[in-house]
């Protein structure tokens, strides 16, 4: 700014320097007399903005300018006070509207004007389009149809439109600060509450039925629609949509609904899951945040749910989705991604941040669940993967939390774990390892080991477990532990059973043929097979084909696959008269009655390995070990124990009478050839 105009300054050169900072243009004026200013200050705001550093009047400002100036400045000694007004101004042909403060100051004889001005006339434009964009909201609000309300966050009533008091009844002053909650039926009060969580954490949702309170003390059935009202990235109000079911039944509403959400549990389902985590992503990207994909299976619910009936499984199903929705907030949602598996997305979180919500979840189902007054326990197995670290497209993030769920059920299950790139190395495409297996027969993958099963009294081995092994051209060798549970899934188990069944019956043909001793052979039969309505004629059919003794076949079944008493004992008894030998195999793991011990012809049990490991540590489960053995000795049965590692473990054994015992302490099971050498001779004359 030119130097001419500073002399003029009479204020403390510190206030000059100050007002230099201030981004607003500012002039001070001097009143020489009734009809004459002079420019004494000009910042450099101001400088910049009338393009003019002249300290004489007529020359600064126009001759239109300074007229308007005399008026505020006249008006301002009348009324004695500050004033605030808008001066329309042009400079350089354009026009410009100015908001301008004046003060007046006096210094003995002498009057001073400070004048700071802004140009509001973008203020003016924005102002104008509010007011336009709050008059289309409020008549979109006021002329809908359907009642509509402004919930805060804390679930509280900030508006209702016209239409509520149509349809509802209720005066506007007996809504307005009320918690939403105190109107919705006690019935429909859970799913309501799901339904605003699922809101704040960002999505618009939908509840297809509740039960709302009229002014008259009934209730109406409503259709709700909860929408997010998103303030820089969080939902802090959402607006709900009521429409009255009795008037109004949209079937495209209906359709949407089941199109994204879950029948069972209410919950989001794989559709909407897919489609909400892609706008995460594209979220994610922008913001340049993190976001947690963490698969959740429950542990051994398949045998649960057979045990207990589907209609308890889906009970046990909603209340294990409830307590998982006490998790969901502003930056977690839940899915249902298939029967028994679920999915949380975490918006924003850290490593750590997403390791204490796993601990949670996994804290909050270990807690019994009660159905009709019983007790029951279920575990979850957790695999989580990471945007950006694992990956930056939606099949590539579930693949790999889909990975490390794998690693962690087969490490032990009820525990959580992050993917790691080596789980790619150990985890084939599920898709490609159905159809290697599928073609794992006539590829001559298969193979069956034996596990010889160990007279403890005497010593003498008289009896196998075949069990299957698979060796991949691709994968190398799979454990059963992954390949079993794909064929049971997939069916394949079907055919692969009925091979095992006819390898097995073909190895005992062979011995009997060579003249060697009698031994048995105990084959592990899937549910699927057992259930089969014409399993006892393939077995007929088998020890026909092959000319061996019914007895030297062992069919072993688990608990679970006994769900249908009629059935199974029907069942059992075919096989009985066959001749064949009926084990039941993982006793004491399942959930059926002890009843059927003394209904159906079972000829063995076998005591489950997670009784005896541990068992010269743990007196618990020694005492579990000892009971059933005097149980099964009580009912007429022989008992295998199984999983014996120790020589500790064979001496309690020995000690409870327990018949036989495999394990890794006599032998891991073995191909066929080091069957023969080692075990097998021919019969003593």
């Amino acid at each position: 700014m030119d130097n001419s105009v500073k002399p003029k300054l009479m204020m403390n050169h510190y206030i000059g320097d100050l007002m230099d900072e201030n981004p607003l243009p500012f002039i001070l004026l001097e009143r020489q007399s009734e009809k004459k200013l002079s420019v004494i200050y000009v910042n450099h705001a101001a400088a910049s903005f009338f393009e003019n550093t002249s300290s004489e009047p007529q020359h600064f400002f126009s001759a239109e300018v300074w007229t308007q100036l005399h008026v505020l400045l006249n008006s301002l000694e009348i009324e004695k006070k500050t004033l605030h007004t808008s001066l329309n101004l042009t400079l350089q042909n354009q026009l410009y509207s100015v908001g301008i403060s004046i003060c007046s100051l006096q210094n003995k004889d002498k009057t001073f004007y400070g004048l700071t001005m802004h140009d509001n006339k973008s203020d003016l434009v924005e102002n104008q389009a509010l007011v336009d964009i709050k008059e289309k909201y409020l008549s979109l609000l006021n002329h809908n149809t359907d009642s509509v309300f402004l919930i805060n966050e804390r679930g509280i009533i900030q508006y209702a439109n016209a239409v509520t008091r149509k349809v509802l009844g209720y005066d506007l002053d007996k809504l307005l600060y009320q918690p939403i909650e105190q109107f919705i039926e006690s019935n429909s009060l859970s799913n309501f509450q799901l339904m605003i969580k699922q809101t704040l954490s960002g999505y618009p949702t939908e509840l297809q039925k509740c039960s709302f309170k009229h002014v008259n003390g009934h209730y109406v059935n409503v259709y709700l629609k909860a929408i997010p009202i998103h303030d820089q990235g969080n939902v802090k109000e959402f607006h709900l949509v009521l429409r009255d079911l009795s008037i109004s039944a949209n079937d495209k509403d209906q359709l949407y609904y089941l199109a994204y959400h879950d029948h069972l549990t209410g919950l989001w389902n794989r559709r909407a899951l897919k489609e909400h985590l892609r706008d995460n992503l594209i979220d994610a990207i922008n913001k340049k945040t993190q976001i947690a994909i963490m698969r959740i299976d429950l542990d051994r619910f398949k045998l649960i749910n057979e045990s207990l009936g589907y209609n308890h499984g889906d009970d046990l199903l909603k209340k294990i989705a409830d307590r998982l929705s006490l998790f969901i907030n502003k930056s977690s949602n839940l899915y249902r991604q298939s029967g028994d598996e679920f999915v949380f997305i975490l918006k924003d979180k850290s490593r750590e941040e997403t390791s204490s919500f796993a601990e949670n979840l996994l804290s909050e189902l270990s807690k019994p669940i009660y159905l009709d007054h019983q007790e029951y326990f279920v575990t979850a197995s957790i695999g989580i993967s990471m945007y950006p670290i694992d990956g930056k497209n939606l099949d590539e993030l579930l693949i790999k939390a889909d990975q490390a769920l794998f690693v962690a059920k087969d490490r032990g299950r009820a525990h959580f774990r992050y993917f790691q790139e080596q789980m790619n190395l150990s985890f084939p495409n599920e898709a490609l390892m159905e159809s290697h297996l599928r073609r794992a027969i006539e590829k001559e993958e298969l193979s069956i080991h034996y596990q010889p099963q160990v007279n403890l009294a005497t010593g003498e081995i008289n009896s196998f477990e075949a069990l299957l092994r698979w060796n991949n051209r691709k994968f190398g060798y799979v454990s059963p532990m992954n390949f079993i549970p794909l064929a049971e899934e997939s069916g394949i188990i079907m055919q692969i059973g009925d091979w095992v069944l006819d390898e097995v019956c073909k190895q005992l043909e062979y011995w009997q043929q060579k003249g060697y001793r009698p031994v048995r052979i105990a084959v592990n039969i899937s549910p699927k097979q057992f259930k089969q309505e014409n399993f006892a004629i393939k077995i007929r059919e088998k020890i026909d084909k092959h000319g061996i003794t019914p007895d030297s076949l062992e069919v072993e079944i688990t608990e679970s696959a006994m769900t249908d008493m009629q059935d199974t004992f029907a069942m059992l008894k075919e096989l009985k008269d066959i001749g064949v030998v009926i084990s039941i195999d993982d006793f004491g793991t399942g959930y059926s009655s002890l009843s059927y011990l003394k209904k159906y012809p079972i000829d063995i049990i076998k005591i489950d390995q997670s009784f005896i490991k541990d068992m010269e540590l743990d007196e618990k489960n020694a005492a579990i070990a000892t009971t059933i053995i005097q149980l099964a000795h009580s009912l007429g049965m022989e008992v295998i124990a199984e999983g014996v590692e120790k020589d500790q473990q064979v001496e309690i054994l020995k000690s409870a009478n327990c018949q036989k015992a495999q394990g890794y302490f006599f032998s891991r099971p073995v191909p066929i050839d080091d069957i023969n050498q080692s075990y097998m001779t021919t019969t003593q004359p």
